[in-house]
C-alpha cells in the first residue's frame, strides 16, 4: 500500500513539469517578442528584459525574483508554498529560456524564430495572443490542478488576505493591473511598439490575454460541465416521476421530504443527477407526467460514484 501511495508525488511532479513546459512556451515563443506583458512576475520580469535590451532573459528574471517572495511566503504562510511552488517556478522559468535559446548551449533553439510564430506575429497577431494566453492558461491549471503554484503573485495576494484582510482576486487584479501599465510605460518608453500597434492597443490585448488565461485555468481545474443536477417538485406525481427516472433513465433519484410555504403543503422532492445527453430526456419525460412540476437544474463539475466517469 505505502509503495502504491509514494507513486503519486511522481505523477503530481510529472504534471507540474508538463504544465510548467506549456506556460514556457506560451510566453516565450508566443508573447514576450509581440510585446504583451501579462501579470505577474513574469509581466515584471518582461519589463525589465525590455528595459536591458534584451540582455537579462526573461526566465532568469522571473526566477531571481521569484526567490524572495518564495522565502517570504514560507515565513508568512508557512510549508503552504514548498517545494512544489519552487519546483514549479525553477522549472518553468528555465523552459521559457531554453526554448528562447537563452540558455548557454541552446542558443540554436529559439522556437520563437519558427517559420510559423513568425507568420502569426506577421499577419494574424490577435491568434497569436490567443494562442499564448491558451498555452499559458492551460499550463497554469495543469500545475494548480496537481497541487503546485508558480510562487510570485499567488504569494503575495495570500500574504496580503493574511495580513489586511484583502480578498485574494482583488490584490492580484489589482496587481496584474498596475504590472500591465508598467509594461506598457516601459513599451511605450523605449519605442518599443510595432507600427501598426500603439502602445495602448498592446495593454488592451494583455487584459484580454489575463482573462484568457484565467478561463482556461478554471477550465482545467474544475473541468467542463459534463452532467446535470435536478430538484424536481410536484404535488402529486413524485412517486411516478421517481420511478420514470429509475425506469426508464437508469438513473439513481433521492426523495427529499419537503413543505411549501406558498401553500403550506407537505411533499416529496426528487434530486437526481443526469449526463448532458440524459437531460433533454429528463425533461420530456417529467413534462409529460406531470406538466406543472417545478424543476431545477444546476450545472455539476464533477461526479463520484457508479455510472458517471472520474475526472483525473
Amino acid at each position: 500500500m505505502k509503495k502504491v501511495l509514494s507513486k503519486f508525488p511522481l505523477i503530481d511532479y510529472f504534471f507540474i513539469t508538463l504544465g510548467s513546459a506549456i506556460m514556457a512556451v506560451g510566453i516565450g515563443v508566443f508573447l514576450i517578442d509581440a510585446k504583451v506583458v501579462p501579470g505577474g512576475v513574469t509581466g515584471i520580469s518582461m519589463a525589465i528584459h525590455y528595459l536591458t535590451n534584451g540582455k537579462i532573459p526573461v526566465g532568469f528574471m522571473i526566477w531571481l525574483i521569484n526567490i524572495p517572495i518564495y522565502f517570504w511566503g514560507i515565513k508568512e504562510l508557512g510549508k503552504r508554498f514548498g517545494a512544489r511552488t519552487f519546483y514549479a517556478f525553477t522549472l518553468s522559468s528555465f523552459f521559457i529560456d531554453f526554448f528562447r535559446g537563452d540558455v548557454p548551449g541552446f542558443s540554436y533553439v529559439r522556437l520563437q524564430d519558427s517559420a510559423a510564430v513568425q507568420n502569426l506575429l506577421s499577419h494574424d497577431f490577435f491568434f497569436l495572443i490567443f494562442i499564448g494566453g491558451v498555452l499559458l492558461g492551460g499550463g497554469l491549471g495543469i500545475i494548480f490542478k496537481f497541487r503546485g503554484t508558480t510562487g510570485g503573485t499567488d504569494v503575495i495576494a495570500a500574504v496580503l488576505q493574511k495580513r489586511f484582510g484583502i480578498k485574494t482576486g482583488i490584490a492580484m487584479m489589482t496587481t496584474d493591473l498596475i504590472i500591465v501599465s508598467i509594461g506598457g510605460a516601459v513599451i511605450e518608453w523605449k519605442n518599443l511598439a510595432p507600427p501598426d500597434k500603439p502602445t495602448l492597443v498592446l495593454v488592451f490585448y494583455a487584459l484580454f490575454l489575463i482573462f484568457i488565461a484565467g478561463r482556461i485555468v478554471d477550465l482545467i481545474i474544475d473541468g467542463f460541465d459534463y452532467a446535470r443536477s435536478a430538484f424536481i417538485i410536484s404535488d402529486k406525481k413524485s412517486d411516478e416521476i421517481a420511478k420514470a427516472i429509475i425506469g426508464n433513465l437508469s438513473r439513481g433519484a433521492t426523495a427529499i421530504k419537503t413543505r411549501g410555504l406558498y401553500k403550506n403543503v407537505e411533499r416529496d422532492m426528487i434530486f437526481t443527477v443526469v449526463t448532458l445527453k440524459e437531460l433533454g430526456a429528463l425533461r420530456d419525460l417529467v413534462q409529460e407526467i406531470d406538466p406543472d412540476a417545478f424543476m431545477i437544474i444546476n450545472n455539476v463539475h464533477e461526479v463520484l460514484g457508479s455510472g458517471f466517469r472520474r475526472r483525473i
